[in-house]
């Protein structure tokens, strides 16, 4: 200890970087209070640190001084600890599918393990590979704690710039001294970091425009037949870097970090202790989120059994950021097109707004539409997409539900998904199985071309190949990431208002998908299907529309004591008569709902209907059914 505490104050010299400027640390105190990690793990490897040791200086400061956003705190430790980033190798879900693709392959199990950890656990495959030791795998992984800092910060800081976007399926390159970030050496001051943690930062330009994101983002198997033989063949399990390139987006500002990382324009210091240290902007958040909460969910419930070093407020923030980032997804919009006696016909619109597939990533993620439409009186006249008492989607037919242009039955539904097929073609969820695309309808991003060079990876199967609505406007072009379902309800005579409510709902982990794996037991599948079983895996909102489509003489349903006036109005204030027990929603007159504000007065309604004049219909609702006045705002 002596020795070390010699070396200690040997190396403290006056330099820019060890002279304390702030609080009352002296350069020595400075090196310990460094090494406090609030939870986090701290190891030096010959290459890798873990994050514990990044969070001396990039995490919370108790000063309020550094990573500071105004009063927010943006420290990028606490904000990556909760993550599914930071998670990757506690993941019970992972660690349960890595477990089954070695049971069905047991022969080259120990190299299914290598490549799966290269991704969700990259600083220990890489430190024991850079060392030339043997390749790391499943059997070191509860004693690491590099395995358990997941997808830390160098996993993507050390990465070098000039390999990024190059080489995928975890096969990442890294530089051995040099951290890489947004901000040049002239911007910020290289002798801290190289003083404290032996590391030179620099900018890279795979920072700022996502190529970091590639090389675990693309994930190429070689797949093998049922006896476990190599196909020969490749498989693109996923694609998300080679979908954001076929898309408009590429090489703009719009890229990965412009989601997962949202930049701030507020001037952040970057390390604490150091007044002198000027704020830098813009900043990326390091909220590293995506849409779905599901797992999130489920690891929130089991910090205490798995060591998570994240709070249940920390994980609720990031379940909060997953929720508001699925409200960017996509663009929805509801049309009746026309009627007749037996059949209501509507479209529901979707547009992609995300630089990859939705859903996208993973292959067992999906969305699907579900359509709803209600009598005036809210009996039900057709539903399609909604789920039964285990989470799955009714009317999904086995072996998969193919792709629909046109909708007429409720057993029929639309669901967006990637499904692979084995060397017979026939549904597997075992990723090195996987030899054929079945079906791959997820909604592409705007831009995307069929004739694009990464289209053989990235390409879309079945019947959404042949529908004249995927990924094409209504003049046949091309490229706008979007798709439109018609629906054919029928109404069996029913002549009255119908109201339609259309959403997208999304599952991270649908229940089908993990049948295969659960027909196996291991130490890892075992747990995850106790914890599966028990969850709440009720599908998540993506987006909704709906709208009122209004029978004709629609007047004759109005009681007497039920009248509106003044009708034209020219303020948009119109006063309803009408029982005390009825509510009022508004409609334009295309059917779609629109804001109203309506306040109770005596026996009246006040409404104030929108700024834009037209005709509105005001659907009053009570005890004794719904009811639909015509009311009309005059221009000024």
């Amino acid at each position: 200890m002596a020795g070390l505490l010699a070396l200690v104050l040997l190396l403290a010299g006056w330099t820019t970087a060890t002279t304390p400027v702030k609080g009352p640390h002296s350069p020595l105190e400075l090196m310990f209070v460094r090494e406090m990690s609030d939870g986090l793990t701290v190891q030096f490897g010959t290459y890798f640190v873990t994050a514990g040791r990044c969070s001396g200086c990039h995490g919370h400061d108790d000063m309020g001084h550094a990573m500071m956003a105004g009063e927010e705190d943006v420290n990028v430790v606490d904000d990556w600890r909760s993550t599914m980033m930071a998670l990757s190798a506690r993941d019970p879900f992972f660690l349960a599918k890595m477990e089954h693709e070695g049971l069905v392959n047991p022969a080259i199990k120990e190299q299914i393990e290598h490549t799966c950890l290269r991704c969700h656990a990259p600083l220990a495959v890489f430190e024991e590979q850079m060392l030339g030791n043997p390749p790391f795998t499943m059997a070191k992984l509860d004693t690491s704690v590099f395995a358990q800092d997941g997808v830390s910060c160098l996993a993507c800081h050390m990465q070098n710039p000039v390999a990024a976007g190059h080489f995928f399926s975890g096969n990442l390159q890294f530089d051995s001294a040099r951290v890489w970030g947004p901000y040049t050496q002239e911007q910020i001051n290289p002798a801290i970091m190289q003083y404290f943690v032996n590391y030179t930062p620099d900018q890279g330009g795979h920072i700022l425009d996502g190529r970091v994101c590639a090389g675990c983002h693309t994930a190429i198997n070689q797949p093998v037949d049922l006896q476990g033989n190599p196909t020969g063949t490749s498989f693109f399990e996923q694609t998300l870097w080679q979908e954001y390139v076929n898309s408009v987006y590429y090489g703009t500002e719009q890229n990965c970090r412009s989601c997962h990382m949202p930049r701030i324009q507020d001037s952040v210091v970057l390390a604490s202790e150091y007044i002198y240290l000027q704020g830098q902007s813009p900043f990326g958040k390091h909220h590293l989120t995506g849409g779905g909460v599901f797992m999130l969910n489920m690891m929130k419930g089991l910090i205490d059994s798995l060591g998570i070093p994240a709070t249940p407020a920390q994980f609720d923030s990031t379940i909060a950021r997953s929720l508001r980032l699925r409200q960017t997804t996509l663009s929805m919009a509801v049309e009746a097109n026309s009627r007749t006696d037996d059949t209501l016909f509507v479209d529901v619109a979707l547009t992609n707004l995300i630089g990859h597939k939705f859903p996208g990533g993973f292959p067992n993620r999906r969305a699907f539409v579900r359509v709803l439409a209600l009598t005036e009186n809210g009996d039900t006249l057709f539903q399609s997409g909604h789920w039964d008492g285990t989470y799955e989607v009714v009317g999904n037919d086995l072996p998969y539900e193919p792709h629909h242009n046109v909708i007429t039955q409720g057993d029929q539904v639309q669901i967006y998904e990637f499904v692979m097929g084995d060397v017979n073609y026939d549904v597997t969820t075992t990723l090195l199985r996987a030899v054929h695309r079945l079906k791959d309808n997820r909604l592409v991003p705007i831009g995307y071309r069929v004739s694009h060079p990464s289209q053989d990876t990235t390409a879309i199967a079945g019947l959404a190949l042949n529908d004249p609505d995927f990924n094409h406007d209504g003049n046949g072009v091309e490229g706008n990431g979007g798709d439109i379902v018609h629906y054919h309800i029928p109404v069996n005579g029913y002549g009255g208002t119908v109201q339609v409510k259309a959403s997208v709902w999304f599952q991270q982990v649908p229940p089908r998908w993990n049948q295969e794996m659960f027909a196996h037991h291991g130490t890892y599948i075992d747990p995850f299907q106790a914890l599966f079983t028990t969850a709440d895996n009720t599908p998540e909102l993506v987006a909704a529309d709906s709208l009122m489509v209004l029978s004709t003489g629609v007047a004759t349903n109005i009681p007497q004591d039920v009248r509106a006036y003044p009708n034209p109005t020219r303020n948009g204030v119109v006063v309803v008569h009408a029982p005390t027990s009825t509510t009022i929603k508004a409609y334009d007159a295309q059917g779609r709902m629109v804001p109203l504000l309506a306040e109770r007065q005596a026996s009246a309604w006040r409404c104030r209907l929108p700024e834009q004049p037209g005709t509105y219909y005001l659907v009053l609702a009570g005890p004794e059914g719904s009811r639909v006045l015509r009311v009309v705002r005059a221009g000024p």
